[in-house]
């Protein structure tokens, strides 16, 4: 693949990282941007500031990003999936590599690539498979569709850690939702027991019996991360989580505990969103997040 020039749909933790990853690589001549932040009054200033000083192409729409990209990257919520590729179809230049990171099902991915491809785009979807913050742009992914093999290999050349799974698209994301369904729901177990064992003074009898059952997991400092990623990212988890009871519901089963586990995930947002966690530090001890739960239940 000849790929020069590369537009990101979605410029926040994601698209940021991928944004300042990707400029610097070999044949890359240009790197630009598009999100709906860049119309808002107030997030303007700061997100435009951020692409400015970091040497990435602020775009003025989606029509102007496709129209100046070669490859374009959909990095942004998982509700928004379907809706990017139906805005960006009209616009893409014939032969454009569209690959999707979003946490959809695969059924949402499938019409997302039927709109990308009927425009004449080649859409290729991608499962990245665990957070990007600690590997960046080497974030394990699996590729799928007609033209994951080629954009596998061209992601190889850059030092990224690209696997093509299938021609079919919806491959890599059952593979995605399948674990997010267990890594997302440990998270939110966790928070639930946890915060429920503080509730009890017990969480110094609980812990214990976690480690013997499973002890090769520090289950205090695995903890806190939970805590402090749900925190962070409790609304976007809850969007792939209903994205993961979709696609268990396509397997033709009721999704009951991917179901909760958004809800869950959405409680904590909505906390966090309520500002109950306002002054911890990101590496503050679970023990730190569950007593601000507590304080909040009380009130």
């Amino acid at each position: 693949m000849n790929i020069r020039s590369i537009g990101l749909v979605g410029y926040g933790e994601v698209g940021k990282i991928f944004g300042a990853g990707l400029k610097p690589l070999p044949g890359v001549t240009a790197v630009s941007a598009w999100d709906l932040k860049f119309a808002q009054v107030a997030a303007r200033a700061a997100e435009t500031g951020h692409a400015h000083a970091a040497g990435i192409v602020v775009q003025p729409s989606m029509q102007a990003l496709c129209a100046a990209c070669d490859l374009v990257i959909s990095a942004v919520t998982a509700s928004s999936t379907f809706a990017v590729a139906q805005e960006a179809a009209p616009f893409l230049r014939a032969g454009t590599v569209f690959l999707d990171l979003n946490s959809a099902s695969p059924g949402t991915k499938q019409r997302a690539a039927a709109v990308i491809d009927a425009a004449g785009g080649r859409y290729i979807e991608a499962g990245v498979m665990t957070s990007v913050p600690p590997h960046g742009i080497k974030v394990p992914m699996l590729l799928g569709g007609a033209g994951a093999p080629g954009l596998a290999a061209q992601l190889g050349q850059w030092g990224m850690d690209a696997t093509a799974v299938s021609e079919r698209i919806g491959v890599a994301s059952a593979i995605k939702m399948c674990r997010s369904v267990m890594i997302k729901g440990l998270e939110a177990l966790v928070i639930e027991s946890y915060a429920t064992a503080r509730a009890y003074g017990v969480e110094e009898h609980v812990l214990p019996t976690l480690a013997e059952t499973f002890p090769s997991i520090d289950w205090q400092r695995q903890g806190a991360y939970f805590f402090s990623r749900v925190v962070q990212h409790g609304k976007r988890r809850a969007e792939e989580m209903r994205e993961a009871a979709n696609t268990v519901r396509e397997a033709g089963f009721e999704p009951l505990m991917a179901s909760a586990t958004a809800d869950r995930q959405q409680w904590v947002a909505d906390q966090a969103a309520a500002r109950l966690f306002e002054g911890l530090a990101k590496d503050a001890p679970w023990q730190a997040y569950a007593d601000r739960l507590l304080a909040g239940r009380k009130r």
